[in-house]
């Protein structure tokens, strides 16, 4: 409704044309990603109140974890502070600013792409030629971020409400406005940038600057006063403060943002002609440089692996500088202790702490080759791989050099993580970066299960990202929701051995990479023998 009003004020209700028919191709066409998103994360919020029950059930618990968030400002930069000792509120904080930031990254991926995505690939055009307003497909694809986003919203303040109505309503709500307030933004930067790849990067970056304005924020104060968490959105959703006496006033500042910037978003829109924008790509030297497809392709993914690597880096230092408090955050309570040594084994709590976010990143990292593999089924899809495979570039080739990137960033990331480890605690850096490394026998089979479905049945590429998510929600809620062990094995990072602390066991990441290696040659046969998609 929102994004009809901007659009009627914008030019009238022709500039609406269509909308309703493309929002339900929109919603067809992400039938499957759009589960993925809001389920997992609707899972990791909803699992964590059982989990915290157990970890803090007694009051004198609960006023240690007060006094340790109270003193400690490397925890508070990570996970906020906290507000109130009750289930819910202690809910909110241990998982709302990774829930907003998930209801942002769905968000603007879902913008992207059915705006600029649809541009770039041409179809755009295609379907403007028909009875469609101008404002139809930006508007479409707000409001299927939207839909996404209110289902999301619905999921958690239906899964909380037994925590405390009024609260579940806050922190379901906070979490969608983060969302919305992203969709938004990159409704602005998808008319800025003629690349969706670029207005992806791009929204990702602001992103990221709110996350780090919010953990500088937190660090220096004890009730997310400071004025650096006030510039950041997810600041914003902790300050909302659900089960802690809610300031529904908060909620204002989302609506805000995004009215506002879908304003902008609209008159942006009304000004430019169908795929062009307002930063055009800078034009290319007269004579090429690329000399191969591998060239080629580091050429279209250099800005993705420079970005995580330096995510990855960031990460590692932040964790490693708050493994010296780990003891002091775990104290006498058993429970955490447990949780960190199933994730992390059980060779005393700093190096269980170590393992345990060193397997976290692992599981990130599985993100990024997915993303990365599946950049072959966009250049295919979007018809840019046709010319180029036309002439005496081979399939496998061509693919080789994507698949080089992907797999080959994988070991990048993960090294460089290691090296913000090394940075940010100060100790062990071999047997950090080796525990590191051994995560990549993880990551490569998730990323040859990508390569089998685009290879095989590219219409089933994009399950892909469900089972990184699987595999993510496994390895991230798994081990405190205390599940059999056989589920754990169900994840490829559930066989690797646990380092730094436990003893190295080759057998495992030799069989994984092995599997790896298989997954990879079967997509490439399959993707050798299939018709390309046109």
């Amino acid at each position: 409704m929102t994004a009809t009003a901007f659009a009627v004020r914008s030019g009238g209700a022709r500039q609406l044309a269509g909308t309703g028919t493309l929002l339900r191709f929109a919603l067809r066409r992400d039938r499957v990603t759009i589960p993925v998103w809001v389920g997992v994360n609707a899972l990791m919020v909803l699992s964590m109140p059982n989990t915290l029950k157990n970890l803090y059930g007694t009051q004198a618990q609960r006023d240690d974890l007060m006094h340790q968030m109270a003193t400690n400002s490397s925890l508070r930069a990570l996970v906020g502070p906290v507000f109130d000792d009750s289930i819910g509120a202690l809910t909110a904080w241990r998982v709302g600013v990774y829930a907003g930031a998930l209801a942002a990254v769905m968000s603007l991926l879902l913008v992207v792409r059915h705006t600029r995505d649809e541009e770039e690939s041409g179809r755009q055009e295609l379907i403007s030629s028909g009875m469609v307003g101008r404002r139809a497909p930006l508007t479409a694809g707000l409001l299927a971020a939207a839909v996404a986003n209110a289902v999301l919203a619905l999921l958690v303040a239906g899964g909380m409400a037994g925590h405390g109505g009024s609260g579940a309503v806050a922190f379901g709500l906070g979490i969608a406005g983060v969302g919305m307030v992203f969709a938004t933004m990159a409704a602005i930067v998808a008319q800025l940038t003629e690349s969706a790849r670029l207005a992806r990067g791009l929204t990702a970056a602001v992103l990221g600057a709110a996350f780090v304005l919010r953990a500088a924020g937190d660090s220096a104060t004890d009730d997310g006063s400071s004025v650096l968490t006030w510039l950041s959105p997810i600041g914003w959703l902790e300050n909302l403060r659900p089960y802690a006496d809610e300031r529904w006033w908060v909620l204002l500042l989302f609506v805000a943002a995004a009215l506002a910037q879908g304003a902008v978003a609209y008159e942006l829109a009304g000004r430019r002609d169908i795929g062009m924008s307002f930063l055009p790509t800078r034009p290319g030297p007269a004579a090429g440089r690329l000399g191969s497809a591998g060239a080629l392709a580091w050429r279209l993914q250099r800005g993705s692996v420079l970005g995580w690597s330096l995510g990855f880096f960031l990460a590692g230092v932040v964790y490693g500088g708050l493994t010296d408090g780990a003891a002091d955050l775990v104290g006498d309570n058993e429970k955490a202790r447990e949780i960190f040594e199933r994730m992390g084994g059980k060779s005393g709590i700093t190096d269980a702490f170590l393992a345990s976010m060193i397997g976290m990143l692992g599981l990130i990292a599985a993100l990024y080759v997915v993303a990365s593999v599946l950049r072959l089924h966009g250049e295919e899809t979007s018809g840019r791989a046709e010319p180029l495979l036309a002439n005496a570039v081979g399939r496998l080739r061509w693919a080789a050099g994507h698949l080089a990137v992907a797999f080959g960033g994988t070991v990048l990331i993960m090294l460089l993580a290691g090296l913000g480890f090394a940075v940010g605690y100060g100790k062990d850096v071999g047997p950090i970066l080796g525990s590191c490394l051994v995560q990549v026998a993880g990551v490569w089979v998730i990323g040859g299960i990508a390569v089998l479905l685009y290879g095989l049945a590219p219409r089933t590429a994009m399950a892909a990202w469900g089972i990184a998510g699987a595999v993510l929600l496994i390895g991230w809620v798994g081990p405190a929701l205390d599940v059999p062990q056989a589920v754990l094995d169900v994840s490829p990072f559930g066989h690797l051995p646990k380092l730094p602390g436990g003893s190295m066991e080759w057998g495992p990441v030799l069989v994984l990479l092995g599997v790896s290696v298989l997954l990879v040659g079967a997509g490439l046969a399959g993707l050798r023998r299939r018709d390309m998609t046109t």
